[in-house]
């Protein structure tokens, strides 16, 4: 027998699930209303940005529209030896194109970053080309320098043909990508950005360590103290944030340097003498210093609020089973501040690998970072796509330990409270 059910209508005679589901529909939409502002503002503050800088740092289309005629002479030459006559032709003609839009300017700036000595050369060829005579320019404009007669050169010239490069990442790694198409490193005298990672990755671990080791204690002495006192002390924690991070580093510059402060306590107490007195500054002593003060309150307030949440009765109750006050602290305190400890770790860890001012100032030759190479090649080079690229390498480094931090612990046990 077949039952027939009967739909539940509401008041205007509209079915109940309908009208169930226009009504989710306008809540979904109202949300997502409520949200859009945010969204907006993360698209244009924060992904677009990112996705000019990728796009920026892959993109090598400026040389390719420069010398259209040169790149399509060059698909039959095989690289090994000097180019034909055609190919010293088609780049005559397209660099006489540039001098006279005045944009050969930027071709010399770009292909000497490909290869030294570019730019001077042809700087070079623009003053000699007017007195060029009409065939045989291959032996006319190896006449202009012999550096036309090297075939790296020309190598050079034809590794920036594709209009979408790796070239930038593999420079930040201290590696190319030669004539045959083959990665490789470059000279080992000219390996610099693979030590400035390994210095920016030493420098965050230990700045952080430093953080663990002073700021475990402080935060211990905040959450187990009175209120009254405790408060006392959280202000003197927060103080710092009211001066400018410029000042303080300028502070350190004071107190550190030969004859400051520190280096004169040093000798009054006899442990130097007045001509040993040690080097501080513009080394990465004078960065740890500097950088683990800085960032020593974003190790201490996670810290303290967690343990703020520990009951004191957890230690007593371990003292009275027989422990020792250091078993019970290892045994019971410190794994419940695991969470804080992960927090604070994670946070200063992250701000440390980016940090800029401080190593800039304090840090010298020796103690700076990767983020200071990265504002050298935005102000002076202005080879913005590699700095583009070094910094998508920094973002993408921090969230990959961030992952490793997550399968190796789980960001669900990070408590900032």
């Amino acid at each position: 027998m077949n039952l027939k059910t009967e739909q539940i209508l509401t008041t205007d005679g509209v079915p109940l699930s309908i009208s169930l589901k226009k009504a989710e529909r306008k809540n979904k939409i109202k949300a997502f209303l409520l949200v859009a502002p945010l969204l907006l503002f993360l698209l244009i503050t924060y992904i677009s940005p990112i996705g000019e800088m990728f796009t920026r740092s892959i993109d090598d289309r400026m040389i390719t529209n420069m010398l259209p005629k040169t790149f399509k002479a060059m698909e039959n030459w095989d690289g090994q030896e000097l180019p034909p006559e055609e190919v010293y032709a088609s780049f005559l003609s397209d660099y006489k194109v540039l001098v006279e839009n005045k944009t050969q300017g930027k071709l010399g700036q770009r292909l000497n970053k490909e290869k030294n000595g570019f730019n001077s050369i042809l700087k070079k060829l623009k003053r000699k080309m007017k007195k060029f005579e009409d065939g045989n320019y291959k032996e006319q404009i190896i006449s202009v320098h012999k550096r036309f007669a090297d075939v790296t050169y020309w190598q050079a010239m034809k590794r920036t043909a594709p209009p979408y490069t790796i070239g930038k990442y593999l420079k930040a790694v201290d590696m190319y990508e030669d004539q045959n198409g083959d990665i490789v490193q470059v000279e080992e005298k000219r390996r610099v950005y693979k030590t400035l990672w390994i210095r920016t990755l030493e420098v965050a671990f230990f700045v952080t360590i430093f953080c663990f080791f002073m700021g475990y204690p402080i935060a211990h002495l905040l959450a187990t103290i009175p209120v009254k006192y405790s408060n006392l002390l959280m202000i003197c924690v927060l103080l710092p944030f009211w001066t400018s991070l410029l000042v303080r580093t300028a502070s350190w510059m004071i107190l550190l340097q030969q004859q400051g402060l520190v280096n004169d306590f040093i000798v009054m107490i006899g442990l130097v003498g007045d001509e040993n007195r040690p080097q501080m500054m513009y080394n990465k002593v004078g960065t740890y210093v500097a950088m683990t003060q800085i960032l020593l309150p974003f190790m201490v307030l996670p810290l303290y609020s967690v343990m703020k949440t520990v009951s004191p009765s957890m230690m007593r109750a371990g003292k009275s089973l027989g422990g020792t006050p250091f078993v019970s602290f290892w045994k019971i305190y410190f794994p419940l501040t695991i969470s804080g400890v992960g927090a604070g770790s994670l946070l200063v860890f992250i701000l440390a690998v980016g940090y800029y001012i401080t190593p800039e100032l304090v840090g010298g030759a020796s103690g700076t970072l990767i983020s200071n190479n990265i504002a050298y090649h935005m102000k002076q080079t202005l080879d913005w796509s590699f700095a583009s690229a070094m910094g998508l390498m920094l973002l993408f480094g921090v969230l990959a330990i961030y992952w490793l931090y997550n399968k190796l612990v789980g960001v669900d046990n990070i408590k900032l409270g």
